[in-house]
């Protein structure tokens, strides 16, 4: 697995593009959100379709043409320097196969974050683009609105990613060991469903898993983690990153099922790295060359993950 290219760091003053690719965002929570990115000196732009809603489905934020557009408009503007998810839910799988990714990769190197059902957009992202991106806090999320670590963390990644290289674990190794790779993933179901679609990785192979998950149980996750080791998605994993994993059951009953489907890897593997569905969720990029090391409970990048 290759090092992805990495973006450039945005200026004071650069803009951001607000999009809505998944589930209905809540307008007095997007309210917040840009109020803080003007707070940070960037200037923050709402995308056309951000607050619509799907005339007959309403666990989608309009239409997927309309949210298609805002992305690849906003990608594809070149006064923009950053593309930020407003949300998740779910509704960024239907997105992947409407966009321009030619004129997108034409385009060149942006930072896009996002997280849990932008997994899919992560994946296209790295397949067609081969562009780096973040799984982090979104815009009109209540993490990032309201959680002053969630907050700072992603600030630092933007404007001063060299003081944020290591990540540590609050918990103890599920598998001991240290290992190189790229780092990859996002959240489980979603890596799980895309498994076969022209816009997702054939595996990890030589990469830094990353994954965590909401609302799905122990059985549900042990069924995903199956589906990508029956696969052979999991051959040649160089090491697992577990985040959080908010309503998936009493994390007693949860962690045998880690360690039966993950420890048989023969790779270290760290909990408790504090991404994705948690309280004060750091910001984490995916495309970059990293050694995780399980017994410090630790992920550092080689490299700073912006230019």
């Amino acid at each position: 697995m290759k090092e992805l290219v990495r973006p450039s760091r945005p200026a004071p003053g650069a803009r951001v593009a607000v999009v809505a690719p998944s589930g209905p965002v809540a307008e007095e929570r997007l309210q917040a959100g840009l109020d803080l990115l003007r707070g940070w000196d960037l200037d923050p732009v709402v995308a056309p379709h951000v607050l619509d809603r799907h005339r007959s489905l309403p666990h989608l934020a309009g239409a997927d043409a309309e949210r298609a557009a805002d992305l690849q408009h906003a990608w594809c503007d070149p006064s923009v320097d950053v593309v930020l998810c407003a949300r998740g839910g779910y509704g960024a799988q239907r997105l992947v196969d409407l966009l321009d990714w030619d004129a997108m990769r034409a385009a060149g190197p942006k930072v896009f974050v996002g997280f849990s059902d932008s997994t899919a957009l992560h994946e296209a992202f790295a397949v067609r683009l081969g562009l780096a991106t973040f799984y982090g806090p979104v815009a009109a999320g209540i993490d990032f609105v309201k959680n002053a670590r969630a907050q700072e963390h992603l600030r630092a990644t933007l404007f001063a990613p060299e003081t944020v290289r290591t990540l540590r674990s609050a918990g103890v190794p599920l598998a001991p060991g240290r290992a190189r790779g790229v780092t990859l993933g996002g959240c489980l179901t979603l890596l799980a469903t895309g498994y076969g679609t022209p816009h997702s990785r054939a595996g990890a192979r030589g990469g830094l898993l990353l994954i965590e998950d909401v609302g799905e149980p122990p059985y549900a996750v042990d069924r995903a983690l199956t589906q990508l080791l029956r696969t052979g998605w999991l051959d040649g994993v160089a090491g697992v990153a577990l985040g959080s994993w908010d309503r998936c059951g009493p994390y007693e009953d949860l962690r045998p099922v880690l360690v039966d489907r993950l420890g048989g890897l023969g790779v270290p593997v760290v909990e408790e790295l504090g991404f994705g569905h948690c309280e004060g969720a750091l910001t984490v990029p995916l495309g970059v060359a990293a050694v995780l090391d399980a017994d410090e409970g630790t992920l550092t990048l080689d490299a700073p993950a912006l230019r």
